[in-house]
């Protein structure tokens, strides 16, 4: 069988990736939330994510300034939660108010968990690469925090957790489309 393969320009085409809904603070408490889809692991011994952010993003200069985030994991059913976090600024709007995410102490960073997503990774900054596009906030996972029902013993069940991914525009859980970017402001329109 031959198959034929197209050139795609300008185009990660890494998929799917996960939906993450990213916390921090600022000095004077103020809290934010970002929707961001370029987060990954980078290093388990220390345990170290990444994430992408615009510098012109709200969250970037509050993640900067404090050196500290927490990467949440939202259910495949918070799509719309998830969704209005990408598409509003926290600079004109509360986002755990607009969407009614609870921010819940986190047990090592200042930045708030969200008290409905089932996992979080408090993290601390250890090295900011500026990219292009995007800085790369590399952060070391301090803590996890889980809740008891998407856990197997000490391990993350998938079932359970329902996670929310995102490919090329598109939300996914586990191979079922659940939402398309935009989704929270067409259903406000």
């Amino acid at each position: 069988m031959t198959v034929t393969k197209r050139i795609l320009n300008g185009n990660t085409a890494l998929y799917p990736v996960p939906a993450a809904l990213i916390t921090c603070a600022d000095g004077s408490g103020q809290n934010n939330i970002i929707t961001l889809a370029w987060v990954g692991t980078v290093c388990s011994e220390p345990p170290l994510v990444a994430i992408g952010v615009r510098p012109t993003r709200h969250s970037h200069r509050m993640i900067k300034d404090s050196g500290e985030f927490v990467v949440n994991l939202p259910r495949a059913d918070q799509v719309r939660a998830a969704d209005y976090c990408g598409m509003y600024s926290g600079r004109e709007v509360d986002k755990f108010a607009a969407t009614g995410f609870t921010p819940a102490p986190a047990s090592q960073v200042k930045a708030p968990l969200i008290a409905e997503c089932p996992v979080a990774l408090e993290c601390k900054v250890r090295q900011i690469l500026s990219l292009g596009s995007h800085d790369v906030f590399i952060g070391e996972v301090v803590a996890v925090q889980a809740d008891e029902d998407v856990l197997q013993g000490q391990r993350l069940d998938p079932a359970k957790l329902s996670p929310l991914a995102y490919v090329a525009g598109s939300y996914w859980s586990l191979g079922e489309q659940v939402g398309v970017h935009g989704v929270s402001r067409r259903s406000t329109e």
